[in-house]
């Protein structure tokens, strides 16, 4: 482990971890039909979003809804889910990609909207989709080292400017083939938000504890995927062979401390597409009937997608079960980190 880091946590669980749908489905044979046109003129196939990412619709948000009141309304869930007093909450993080500005934080605004009290620090963590399993990491760690006694974290994702603004791109008579290539995964994008609520396994048995994990970072590859709100441009072969690479890099580095390769019961790993999860099960030798979907309705939720995995799949598993949040992010950076239920 001289590369990176491993890290152990002794303390922290998961109390509970909620999800909050965007109402507006965008099927992707509708954004088909917008870019009619621009497939018939530039030769490229249509259906790829469908048959190729097998990403079936993502969802939008109303006109006018921030993310930070996105993020509020899971946090607001996760909140009373747990049970937990919001004056108890010794740390709010914000995961979000999505951001209408760079000043002040999005957690400001988030931290105001849940009347959390002034005791409560608050601040965000931005490291594209990997950013909600780092929080847990950070979150885990105050709780360990007796801080605080509950952190909650949040994350809200909204695609539907980024897309709107894209489709209209590659409507104009002179787009090429490449261009269309080059932000096509801008439109696998999707809408939601998620939020867990973390506290001290010795005042709460019953909670889903954090064992820890390890994290491996490629940041050769840092341009391969750049975005902002009007513009993703994404070089999907080499990000995909790249993140392969490193998420095998991450697994390899985790049997030096843990014994993930004899099976885990669910493998939480970030919604990308079918393609990707399909070669990262046989990269890794992960059985696939053991990883849980959610990217073909939601699509890509950015740092939300693991926790609104994990909200999904929360009643079916069972007290003992172990489960490996596997997250990956732009940039590259890669982090695994092991869940008991």
């Amino acid at each position: 482990m001289s590369a990176n880091h491993v890290f152990t946590h002794h303390n922290a669980g998961i109390i509970s971890v909620t999800a909050t749908e965007a109402p507006d489905v965008i099927t992707s044979a509708w954004i088909d039909e917008q870019l009619a046109d621009t497939y018939a003129r530039t030769g490229v196939r249509p259906g790829l979003l469908r048959d190729l990412a097998g990403i079936v619709e993502r969802r939008w948000w109303p006109e006018g809804m921030t993310f930070a009141e996105q993020a509020a309304t899971a946090g607001s869930a996760a909140l009373e889910a747990s049970g937990v007093d919001p004056g108890r909450v010794g740390l709010m993080i914000s995961t979000s990609v999505s951001r209408h500005h760079l000043e002040p934080s999005m957690a400001c605004a988030i931290h105001h909207a849940l009347r959390l009290p002034s005791s409560c620090a608050n601040f965000d963590i931005a490291n594209a989709c990997l950013a909600f399993v780092n929080a847990i990491h950070v979150a885990s760690t105050a709780i360990d080292a007796g801080d605080i006694e509950y952190a909650l974290i949040v994350d809200g994702e909204g695609s539907r400017h980024t897309q709107e603004v894209t489709l209209e791109r590659l409507r104009r008579p002179d787009v090429t083939a490449e261009q269309v290539s080059a932000e096509i995964a801008t439109l696998t994008l999707g809408s939601g938000a998620a939020a867990m609520v973390l506290g001290k396994l010795d005042a709460h048995p019953d909670a889903h504890r954090i064992v820890g994990g390890v994290s491996r970072a490629a940041t050769e590859h840092h341009d391969l995927c750049v975005g902002d709100l009007e513009r993703m441009r994404t070089d999907t072969g080499r990000l995909l062979d790249a993140g392969l690479d490193l998420a095998e890099a991450c697994w390899k580095a985790s049997a030096e401390r843990w014994d993930w390769s004899l099976g885990m019961d669910r493998y939480v790993v970030h919604q990308i597409s079918q393609v990707h999860t399909r070669l990262m099960c046989e990269r890794l030798g992960i059985d696939p009937t053991r990883v849980p979907l959610t990217f073909p309705y939601y699509g890509n939720v950015g740092p939300a997608s693991i926790p609104i995995t994990l909200a999904s799949i929360a009643d079916e598993l069972t007290a003992g079960d172990r489960v490996l949040c596997m997250g990956i992010g732009s940039g590259l950076n890669a982090s695994f980190t092991e869940v008991v239920w």
